[in-house]
């Protein structure tokens, strides 16, 4: 096994709604971070996703690792810091829920 990760800055597409940035900054998602990935390393996207509330439905997004300290392997001490980048056509918010929300 590879050494751990201490640190890894992910970036987020500026689009990114404000209610989006406070779930993806939350405990729950940081340790679903954790489990869901082995590895990390710059460059890496990992497409995630949120809810959008109570209809239940997803908003996916990209999540671009930036820089990693230490070692490549995540663990349940890995910590994740974020940093906004450019944005690339996310549609969030409550309009994802709704007949004018995007289609595609």
């Amino acid at each position: 096994m590879s050494e751990r990760a201490i640190r890894v800055e992910l970036s987020y597409p500026a689009d990114l709604s404000g209610w989006g940035r406070d779930k993806i900054d939350g405990s729950p998602f940081r340790a679903y971070l954790r489990k869901t990935h082995d590895t990390a390393a710059p460059g890496d996207v990992w497409t995630e996703f949120v809810g959008v509330g109570c209809c239940g439905d997803t908003l996916d997004f990209p999540l671009r690792v930036e820089s990693v300290e230490g070692g490549s392997a995540v663990t349940e001490d890995t910590a994740f810091v974020y940093t906004e980048r450019e944005a690339c056509g996310v549609a969030g918010g409550w309009r994802v829920q709704s007949a004018a929300g995007p289609t595609e």
